[in-house]
């Protein structure tokens, strides 16, 4: 039996979710419990990679036995439970239900929501430390406004180049935008983004291109033109990791 498992985590103290070895990672951490939560090693398999400090409210992950000889015999509805017993207090299952075999947590997604949180104020906030980028200024509705207008653009389907990491091996770089949207709550400016798919530091690229646009460096109608462009060099800086989550996975099944 395959379970499919909802994740909650802090990724302030784990260098991303994929298996490095031994180094602290979310998947070590599920691998583990996993296997003291059913009794023999499992299989965990991740919905995505996540970089180093960026935080999850809705990751997706398969746990099933490496052994055919294995079984799941805990409920499903004490599954959560159970495995949270065996994890630290910075990662939680939030849910658990059954899949088919044949299900993928990663090849079987729709769609993909990230949400990015930025403190636009002159006095940091500590209890906002390492779950938002610290801005240090206020950012006007006019701005925000821009930021909007700006946001808009990157809605539909494009070759996204420009906002993927220069480093990244990907020639496929087409994806297709199904929302994007700035607001803001308070003191805290979210950017919330829903997409078929994302290339490597793709939003926190948008995020830093957006805060360009704030900050008058970059023009809110010149967005369209950078994508066509397909050239890194001409979006803004990568935005840090740590105002970053992973907010839902949407899958049809």
């Amino acid at each position: 039996m395959k379970i499919l498992i909802t994740v909650s985590f802090d990724g302030t103290n784990y260098n991303g979710y994929q298996l490095q070895g031994e180094k602290p990672t979310v998947a070590l951490m599920l691998n583990k419990a996993a296997e003291k939560t059913f009794g023999f090693p499992c299989n965990v398999t991740g919905c995505s990679r996540t970089d180093s400090g960026v935080h999850a409210l809705g990751f997706a992950a398969t746990i099933e036995p490496r052994s055919k000889k294995d079984a799941i015999s805990v409920p499903i509805d004490k599954i959560a439970l159970a495995m949270n017993a065996n994890l630290p207090d910075d990662i939680s299952v939030l849910s658990a239900c059954p899949v088919d075999d044949t299900f993928h947590p990663r090849y079987g997604v729709v769609k993909k929501e990230y949400v990015y949180k930025i403190h636009d104020s002159e006095i940091r906030n500590p209890f906002y430390k390492n779950k938002v980028l610290e801005y240090g200024k206020r950012i006007s509705d006019g701005e925000l406004q821009k930021m909007n207008v700006a946001a808009s653009q990157f809605v539909g389907t494009h070759r996204f180049d420009s906002f993927m990491s220069s480093g990244s091996k990907i020639t496929d770089t087409e994806r297709t935008v199904f929302g994007s949207c700035i607001k803001r709550s308070g003191d805290i400016i979210e950017f919330t983004v829903c997409a078929d798919g994302f290339l490597y530091n793709m939003v926190r690229i948008m995020v830093g291109t957006l805060l360009s646009v704030a900050s008058g460096k970059i023009k809110e109608t010149d967005i369209t033109s950078i994508i066509d462009g397909r050239d890194r060099r001409l979006a803004g800086p990568t935005a840090k990791a740590c105002g970053l989550y992973l907010k839902k996975v949407i899958y049809n099944y």
